[in-house]
């Protein structure tokens, strides 16, 4: 899984990275947490307003801060979807 935070050093952006750190934590989930500050780099993602959370190179949060449960449930749905699609057959039917 592939984490991204876009902001600055606001104090929203600051939360956010804290949150989603901690939420990893609690999931016992090992990933590192790349933060973007580069105004060039967060406009390449086409979102108006932080800070962002990025997973797997989709945009699930813009311009909020969720508390750690939302981001635990976010990334534990995305690991499942994942887990889901790795070991699906091909009939889609997760036999």
């Amino acid at each position: 899984m592939n984490i991204k935070i876009l902001g600055s050093d606001c104090p929203n952006c600051q939360k956010l990275e804290s949150n989603t750190k901690k939420a990893l934590e609690e999931l016992k989930m090992e990933t590192t947490v790349e933060k973007i500050t580069d105004i060039q780099k967060i406009m390449e993602y086409n979102v108006m307003s932080m800070p962002v959370l990025i997973v797997d190179e989709k945009v699930v949060i813009a311009g909020s801060v969720p508390d750690v449960d939302q981001i635990k449930e976010i990334l534990a749905n995305y690991k499942m979807s994942a887990n889901n699609q790795a070991g699906a057959c091909s009939c889609n039917c997760k036999c």
